[in-house]
């Protein structure tokens, strides 16, 4: 068994969803792992990974529609508004969806489906530079 861990920077434009499949399927390239698990740990609580359909956009757009309206913003709706009226919003996105995602590798893949793709689903308003962090185990 080997092993191999890097960090990946993203910049994110406020809300919405990154696609950083491509980014990852590069560096696990580089590994040489034919068989094992990536696991991909976001190290925030005002974002999260999501995987999702990455064929019809209008899948994302409802989909950040729906926890815009599950989590709704506004000054007065929470007690956490420290840093603004999306700071609580963000915080309930991030704890209904996950910050670690594991994803089998065979062949020297990630087996994702046909229409899937791994997104940071970013639940701020405004820019921010996020780190993910990658970890893959096989052999």
């Amino acid at each position: 068994m080997r092993q191999a861990g890097t960090r990946i920077r993203i910049e994110t434009r406020g809300k919405g969803l990154v696609d950083v499949t491509k980014r990852v399927e590069a560096w696990l390239a580089e590994q040489r792992i034919a068989t094992g698990l990536l696991t991909a740990f976001l190290r925030h609580t005002s974002a999260s990974l999501v995987i999702q359909e990455n064929a019809d956009p209008t899948v994302l757009a409802d989909l950040e529609a729906f926890f815009a309206k599950l989590a709704p913003e506004g000054r007065g709706l929470y007690r956490h508004d420290d840093e603004g009226p999306d700071d609580m919003p963000a915080h309930l996105k991030a704890a209904l969806t996950r910050t670690s995602l594991g994803v089998p590798v065979s062949g020297g893949r990630l087996v994702l489906g046909t229409w899937q793709a791994i997104y940071l689903f970013e639940h701020r308003a405004r820019p921010h530079l996020r780190e993910l962090h990658l970890h893959v185990l096989g052999e």
